[in-house]
């Protein structure tokens, strides 16, 4: 029996009979060979989810990319004028933003497109795609769209995948701008439905689940995880991080809030990605940034990563703190925001993950990288800005 891209989608009776005569085990390879997307919807898997032969195969991944333009009024008109106090810290990322993708960040771009070799099966964006602050729904559109066509030129057909980010869903009618739009394109590129900004997809054995952390919708996580047991790899694609970052804000991360209903699906969830051996894959922070942690009864190996290269010192691989022991120093030291605010005192949020990390290396750098991924090992290589030799490879699993 074989099955093509252009086959019709099963019906849901269909699937639910198709589940009652197999085993978890068998209905996994079924929907890895391009009858069922996993979390998803019963529909056949596009032609670059190729099931056994996925067993070795690449991604190629982006950072933060705070898509902007010189002058700033080309997208952030109607936000400086609406805005009755406007932020210099916004002003100045306006500014930021226009400098980096005048010149660095399309380095940057065309230095990740040529990673792609024969075994790349996509490309993945950490989320902050764009730097919103549009000030009008139909605008943030626009530049969510110009975004979105500025790096698949780029990178040619290869399906891209993003996830939200605090930025993208930031400014007038940003959200809900976000949420009617994105899922929409995010189907075009998985060639399967996309109704939200929390989804799953697969490519052979491996499981991908992507996660709204300004809106985490638990249920739908939940019902993901359940339905890809049985995966060979489970990746986690998410913004924010799901243990929590070394930097001033260190609470903005996934269920990261203090209060006792965010602990409580904190732990649901450290859980329940531990037992599944979980790779995160996440940014937000502006760094690049490795932490493998045990505990839970499994393990989640984290990588954050950052494509906002706005200085030249940052093209090279430079590490601010290294080793478990520093894990939660940094902010600890500094105890003070960049405004001169006292940090509130979060040592206990860190010693409850320390005794648990194996690993932690924190680099200011910026740049590209690529997931390579087999059943005996999972690496990434990083490039800082648009490096031609390799900058770090970092050893996942």
């Amino acid at each position: 029996m074989s099955f093509h891209r252009k086959c019709l989608p099963l019906t849901q009776q269909t699937i639910h009979q198709i589940q009652k005569n197999m085993n978890r085990r068998e209905f996994l390879t079924l929907s890895a060979t391009g009858i069922v997307g996993l979390g998803i919807s019963s529909v056949p898997l596009p032609v670059w989810a190729k099931g056994k032969k996925d067993k070795k195969y690449s991604l190629i991944i982006l950072g933060d990319t705070h898509f902007d333009v010189d002058p700033s009024s080309v997208y952030h008109a109607e936000y400086l004028k609406n805005t009755e106090k406007i932020s210099m810290a916004h002003l100045s990322e306006f500014a930021r933003n226009g400098s980096m993708w005048k010149d660095r960040c399309p380095r940057l771009l065309k230095r990740a497109a040529s990673l792609a070799d024969k075994d790349t099966r996509m490309v993945l964006q950490m989320g902050d795609l764009i730097q919103g602050d549009c000030g009008n729904g139909e605008v943030h559109k626009k530049m969510l769209s110009d975004a979105l066509e500025r790096m698949k030129s780029e990178m040619g057909s290869l399906p891209f995948v993003t996830v939200v980010g605090n930025h993208d869903i930031r400014g007038t009618d940003a959200k809900k701008t976000y949420h009617s739009f994105m899922p929409v394109r995010m189907s075009e590129e998985l060639g399967k439905p996309v109704t939200k900004t929390t989804f799953g997809f697969n490519i052979g054995d491996d499981a991908f689940v992507v996660i709204d952390f300004n809106d985490p919708d638990d249920e739908e996580i939940d019902r993901i995880l359940d339905n890809t047991k049985g995966a060979r790899h489970t990746f986690v694609m998410t913004h924010g991080p799901v243990l929590p970052p070394d930097i001033t804000s260190c609470r903005w991360f996934f269920h990261g809030g203090a209060s006792e209903a965010n602990t409580q699906a904190r732990l649901h969830f450290r859980q329940a990605f531990a037992r599944r051996n979980a790779i995160v894959l996440c940014g937000h922070t502006h760094y690049t940034d490795f932490m493998d942690w045990e505990g839970d009864g499994g393990r989640i190996t984290q990588m954050t990563m950052s494509s906002v290269w706005t200085s030249d010192k940052q093209k090279e691989y430079t590490v601010r703190s290294e080793g478990a022991e520093n894990y939660g120093m940094f902010r600890k030291k500094l105890m003070e925001k960049p405004d001169g605010a006292k940090l509130k005192d979060e040592s206990a949020l860190f010693d409850e993950y320390r005794p648990g990390v194996r690993q932690h290396i924190n680099s200011t750098s910026q740049g590209s990288y690529k997931l390579n991924i087999s059943d005996k090992l999972i690496t990434i290589d990083f490039y800082a800005g648009d490096s031609q030799e390799l900058s770090h490879k970092f050893v996942i699993r």
